[in-house]
């Protein structure tokens, strides 16, 4: 079952495609990964999932719920974490939460809750402008699990972190699914962490679905053109230079 699909959905701006007739199919309780180079559409896809952009065409569901239609009851059902979470500096992490904690009419457990699965209960007293920038990013996606919605959309979660605070928010992407019956759409540009967290993705480029599938799936449609590799990296390599020369452009 998806819980999430996209019908030919499309963004324009002026003369430029940022998304163009993009098919999605996101499984119900699993890692999807969204790959792609920079301004291949992964952000402002996942912005029209959370109605911060409109589509110009095509539509899209989530959780059976269809944009525009139902909008409201689909923001209600998704915790998003889009580009670099932005906080009240002069409130400590635990009051920012619970802002959104009243703003979603949620128990104040909600909060401690979300602080202990991120690993911030022991700083949730310090103010988030003293906080360092693994931990904002840590407090972002505390943000998106509070109430534990059933699906999360998040845009480059280890943005800043080092490898052992990657390491550990993979962990505990790869656990979400399971520990909280939710769906995970993440975007990354780390690839090899994509490449352990992910049980599906799609990959982006110029705006146009080059891919989706399985790592496994994908390793061997690249093989079958020449290209066998060992990784996710030299594979994503392999198939955006092959759509680029087709374009007749490098990047």
């Amino acid at each position: 079952m998806n819980i999430i699909e996209t019908h030919n959905l499309t963004k324009t701006y002026s003369s430029f495609t940022a998304v163009s007739d993009v098919n999605l199919h996101i499984p119900k309780g699993k890692v999807y990964g969204l790959l792609g180079p920079n301004g291949a559409g992964k952000s402002t896809t996942m912005k029209m999932f959370m109605g911060l952009t409109k589509p110009t065409s095509g539509s899209f569901t989530i959780n059976g719920k269809t944009y525009h239609n139902d909008r409201i009851q689909i923001l209600k059902e998704v915790g998003s974490f889009i580009e670099a979470p932005s906080f009240y500096g002069n409130l400590s992490g635990e009051e920012n939460l619970d802002i959104i904690q009243k703003v979603l009419d949620l128990p104040k457990s909600s909060v401690d809750e979300a602080l202990e699965v991120v690993g911030l209960s022991e700083w949730k007293g310090r103010l988030a402008k003293k906080y360092s920038l693994g931990m904002k990013q840590r407090l972002g996606l505390a943000s998106a699990l509070i109430g534990r919605p059933p699906i999360l959309i998040l845009d480059e979660p280890t943005n800043g972190l080092d490898p052992i605070g990657v390491h550990e928010i993979r962990t505990l992407i790869r656990s979400l699914p399971e520990r909280f019956d939710c769906t995970v759409l993440v975007s990354s540009h780390l690839l090899s962490e994509i490449e352990l967290m992910a049980d599906k993705i799609g990959i982006l480029n110029h705006g146009n679905l080059l891919f989706e599938g399985t790592i496994e799936q994908l390793k061997q449609n690249v093989a079958a053109k020449g290209h066998p590799t060992d990784n996710l990296e030299d594979t994503f390599l392999a198939l955006v230079n092959e759509d680029n020369a087709q374009r007749g452009g490098k990047r």
